[in-house]
C-alpha cells in the first residue's frame, strides 16, 4: 500500500534552484506560477499587470531563495512575497487611498446571509469593481487571512482604518449582492 504525503517537501528542488540551477527553477515556477497568478489577480484589475507583478515576484524569490529557512510553508512564503509585489504595484501607481478614521464605533458586524447563485466571475468582478483601498484590505483580511494589526503593518495605516474600511468594503458587496439578487430574481 501506498502513502501519499500531505505535506509537500520541496527542500531538495529549493537547494537546486537556490544554487542557480535553471531546471529546479522552472519547476518550482511551473508549480506555483497559476496560484501566485491568482494571488495577485486579487490585488490587481488589469491581467497583465498582474502576470508582470506576478514575474517580478518570482524574480525576487528566486533571488532570495536562500532566505527562505525551511520553516514553514513555502508556498506561504511565496504568496507573501508575491502580496508584497501587489502592494508595492498599487503604492506606485498612487491607487491605494483609505479614508482615515480615528475612531470607530464598536459596531458588530452582521453578515445577513444571502441566498444567491453567484458565479465566481461575478464575484470577482463586484470585489474589482471595489475602490482599490477597500478591495485591498478586504482581500487581505477575508482572503489571505490577515489580522488588522498586520494589515495596518504592512500598508502604513492604523488597525482602525483597516477595520473601517474592511467594514465599508462588505457594506459596498452586500449592497452589490442584493443589487444582483433583486435584477435575476426580478427577471424570473
Amino acid at each position: 500500500m501506498k502513502i501519499i504525503s500531505l505535506h509537500k517537501n520541496y527542500s531538495k528542488l529549493i537547494e537546486k534552484a537556490s544554487k542557480g540551477d535553471r531546471r529546479a527553477q522552472h519547476q518550482l515556477f511551473e508549480m506555483f506560477s497559476p496560484k501566485m497568478l491568482g494571488v495577485c489577480r486579487q490585488y490587481l484589475k488589469n491581467n497583465d499587470l498582474a502576470e508582470e507583478v506576478m514575474l517580478s515576484g518570482f524574480l525576487k524569490m528566486f533571488k532570495n531563495l536562500n532566505n527562505f529557512k525551511n520553516e514553514g510553508s513555502f508556498e506561504g512564503w511565496i504568496r507573501r512575497i508575491m502580496v508584497n509585489e501587489s502592494i508595492s504595484q498599487l503604492r506606485k501607481d498612487k491607487k491605494l487611498h483609505f479614508i482615515s478614521e480615528t475612531e470607530i464605533e464598536n459596531t458588530q458586524e452582521h453578515s445577513a446571509y444571502i441566498e444567491t447563485e453567484l458565479e465566481v466571475n461575478e464575484i470577482q468582478k463586484m470585489i474589482d469593481s471595489l475602490p482599490d483601498g477597500y478591495k485591498t484590505i478586504f482581500v487581505l483580511y477575508a482572503i489571505e487571512g490577515y489580522k488588522h494589526s498586520e494589515i495596518g503593518e504592512m500598508l502604513q495605516i492604523s488597525e482602525n482604518t483597516s477595520k473601517s474600511q474592511l467594514f465599508k468594503a462588505r457594506k459596498m458587496l452586500q449592497n452589490r449582492v442584493k443589487q444582483q439578487n433583486n435584477i435575476s430574481y426580478g427577471s424570473l
